[in-house]
Formats: C-alpha cells, sequence, structure tokens
C-alpha cells in the first residue's frame, strides 16, 4: 500500500489522510525531520501558516522540508500549505515567515479577507477532469485563504477565479461585496503545478470529491516510477457535490 506523509504541527491533517484513506491510501503524520527520510510524497494542509511555521522552526523542520522539494519529491501545499511552498509571499504579518519554497510564484498570504469572508465558489478545472474524470469543475472552500499573484514560466496554472471589478488586487483587507451587476475583470490563480509541486489556495479535504488527491496520488506514483504519467489505481468515490461547510474551525487560515 502506497503511504503519503501529512505534515501534522497544526490544521486539517487529520482531513487529509481521512481523503487518502478513502482512496485506499495511508497517510502518516509527519512532525519530525527524520520522518521525511521514510516517505516519498508530503501534503502541507491548511492551518494557520504562522503558527505552522513558528512550530516547524521548533522542530527544525525547514532544512529537512526544503532538501525534500529540492530532491523532487512531490508535495502538495494547500492554503497554508500552498504559502510555505511559494518563493515569494506578501501581506504578511511584521516580520514575515520563513518559507520552503519551491513555486515559482507570487502568494498574497491573506488574499480573501477574515475568518468572515471564507466561502464556496465552483471552479473550472479542465486539467483536473480531463485526468481524473468527473464535472469540470470543483467545490472549491476558501477559508481566510490566500491568492497566486504572479507566476514563473515553469508553472501551469489549474484553477483561477474571477475578481469583481471592485475587488483591488494586491489588497490584504476584506473582500468587498460585489454587486449584482458588477462585471468581473481579472482573475486570481488559487491552483499551480510546478513539476512535483502541486498548490490549492482551497480546501479540497473538506470536500466529499478526491479528485484533487487522487491526481497528486498519481504524481507521487509517478516520481517511484521515474514519470509524472504513470497511472496508479485508486478506489472509486461517489464525486458529487457533497459540500462540507467548515468555516467556523478556527484552525484554518
Amino acid at each position: 500500500m502506497a503511504v503519503v506523509g501529512v505534515l501534522a504541527l497544526q490544521g486539517s491533517f487529520n482531513e487529509h489522510i481521512a481523503a487518502l484513506k478513502r482512496l485506499g491510501v495511508k497517510g502518516v503524520e509527519v512532525r519530525k525531520p527524520e520522518q521525511l527520510q521514510t516517505i516519498s510524497s508530503l501534503i502541507i494542509p491548511g492551518g494557520e501558516s504562522t503558527t505552522m511555521a513558528k512550530l516547524a522552526e521548533f522542530h527544525n523542520l525547514f532544512p529537512a522540508l526544503r532538501e525534500f522539494v529540492q530532491m523532487g519529491k512531490p508535495v502538495w501545499g494547500t492554503c497554508a500549505g500552498l504559502i510555505f511552498l511559494a518563493n515569494k509571499a506578501v501581506g504578511q504579518k511584521e516580520g514575515g515567515q520563513e518559507l520552503v519554497g519551491g513555486l515559482d510564484c507570487t502568494v498574497h498570504r491573506n488574499y480573501f479577507g477574515s475568518q468572515i469572508q471564507s466561502f464556496e465558489a465552483e471552479l473550472l478545472v479542465p486539467e483536473l477532469a480531463s485526468r481524473e474524470g468527473g464535472p469540470e469543475t470543483f467545490p472549491g472552500v476558501f477559508i481566510r485563504a490566500p491568492a497566486v499573484l504572479e507566476v514563473g514560466p515553469e508553472v501551469e496554472v489549474l484553477a483561477d477565479y474571477p475578481i469583481p471589478s471592485n475587488k483591488v488586487l494586491y489588497s490584504s483587507s476584506a473582500v468587498e461585496i460585489q454587486e449584482e451587476n458588477a462585471v468581473p475583470e481579472k482573475k486570481v490563480i488559487v491552483a499551480i503545478r510546478q513539476g512535483n509541486l502541486l498548490g490549492t489556495a482551497f480546501h479540497p479535504e473538506l470536500t466529499a470529491d478526491t479528485r484533487w488527491h487522487s491526481y497528486f496520488l498519481k504524481m507521487a506514483h509517478g516520481y517511484g516510477e521515474g514519470t509524472s504519467n504513470t497511472t496508479v489505481a485508486v478506489s472509486g468515490v461517489d464525486l458529487s457535490s457533497d459540500k462540507q461547510t467548515r468555516y467556523d474551525l478556527p484552525i484554518f487560515r
């Protein structure tokens, strides 16, 4: 059975492990640098990114995490995990936070506002649907979510989100209420891939749709086989839109 590491410092690591289990894959909690030597792929979950960074620093995890990424091993960051993997982050608290890096992108740490601005949105995901089947959209759960503002030439954009005309890019303030007649003028990136690194600004682990987890498992299997196109069998699940609103959970960023 395949084993996937899930960074378990804080945040939604249990939800990721449960999603992996639904696909017949074992997820193991990772808290110490030496545990990274026993896995070949890693999920960095959503949570409070500053708290996660402080805990990672306390456990001296950053050097080991950077080495894990630099070795080309598959890593998926969701929400706060996306911030960890970004080469650059803006909108941070005073003093900022340490990053693992690897994804050639700039992330706005708290682009969509505070906890009360959390929301769900149907995202167009043509690449995911092409590889994993199912609907052309995915129920994105955004909880104090970041967004990708810029990407490098090697980064593939997998999903974006239309920004209302009254939303100011690069603003760290809460999202303004969109008027009914407002016309979206720009889009912000919410899912990217660069080689064996995957990043999503939303929380797939809080939905019944496991296609992002299946997508990542195939990345991980491809790494083990020396190719990113190898198919790995996973058990089927109902991909219907069974949304699970979890906005009241304070652990997510």
